[in-house]
């Protein structure tokens, strides 16, 4: 329980750090668009009313954000990019870092232990696991590469 504990605390200050920092990014570059050329586009109607929607409600997405991959930080750097106002921000920050921060502390521990008891008993196992891992994750990105590809794959000569 003391290696959960010392691992979820440590994971805490970083996510609270990384986090707290790329809103800080975030409010420094909402700010320097609003000093801009794209200040007229931002100071427009339906822009002011996404802003007010974001600052009012815009707390949950964020603390939800810390439980997906890939989403946080955009959620926080729009947070700050949007001035989302810090009593509302920071109970999120609080409370989705301590989720992201206890799930990977658990999750992630056992994880590694159950691998470093795979490796450690059962080498070949262990090996073959992490190679199953390694090309479903190749098969994915080539998945993914196919699909974005355009379709027909060969450009159009000119006549």
């Amino acid at each position: 329980m003391d290696k959960i504990a010392l691992t979820a605390g440590a994971l805490y200050v970083i996510v609270l750090l990384r986090a707290g920092g790329t809103f800080a990014v975030g409010w420094l570059a909402g700010a320097g668009a609003r000093r801009s050329r794209f200040a007229e586009r931002l100071s427009s109607a339906r822009f002011q009313r996404a802003e007010r929607a974001i600052q009012r409600w815009g707390a949950p997405v964020v603390a939800v954000s810390f439980l997906t991959v890939g989403f946080q930080t955009a959620a926080n750097f729009l947070a700050g990019s949007m001035r989302m106002p810090l009593p509302r921000y920071l109970p999120a920050l609080f409370i989705g870092g301590a989720a992201w921060a206890l799930l990977y502390a658990t999750v992630g521990l056992g994880i590694l232990e159950v691998l470093g008891r795979l490796f450690a008993e059962h080498a070949a196992l262990g090996t073959a696991g992490v190679a199953v891992l390694v090309l479903a994750a190749c098969g994915a990105v080539a998945y993914r590469r196919r699909r974005a590809a355009p379709a027909g794959g060969a450009v159009a000569e000119e006549a």
